[in-house]
């Protein structure tokens, strides 16, 4: 997530960050998106927010797991939502105990040409 935030209320925190990992992946609901052949090219973006301070090995957020279950995608059964993908990026975002919140973002840069990328993106707090 980009943007400004109010520093001087906000708790500290640290944040994982995975930005732009490229995967080819079957999905979408378009006819032209159903050739097996031909896989959609999804941008995977995340966030993972935890309020826990660094202060060495066990209190850092660790991304692998995330980006392991992202790369994972490429040559799975076709899924005809990104959400789907979406639901499976919170859930494995939130096996890790220190994730508090997680942003997850997942674009199709070439499905329109009069667009840069259409998608879908979640933010999700740890539920109670």
């Amino acid at each position: 997530m980009t943007g400004p935030f109010d520093w001087q209320t906000a708790a500290p925190h640290q944040v994982a960050v995975l930005d732009d990992v490229e995967v080819l992946v079957r999905c979408g609901l378009h006819p032209w998106e159903r050739h097996p052949e031909r896989p959609n090219r999804l941008r995977v973006s995340a966030r993972l927010y935890s309020r826990t301070e660094f202060a060495g090995p066990g209190t850092y957020v660790d991304y692998d797991p995330l980006r392991a279950l992202i790369v994972g995608w490429q040559g799975r059964d076709h899924v005809d939502l990104l959400e789907t993908l979406l639901q499976e990026a919170v859930d494995a975002a939130f096996l890790d105990p220190l994730v508090d919140a997680c942003w997850v973002r997942i674009v199709k840069p070439e499905i329109f040409p009069e667009t840069r990328a259409a998608g879908v993106e979640w933010f999700k707090v740890r539920p109670a």
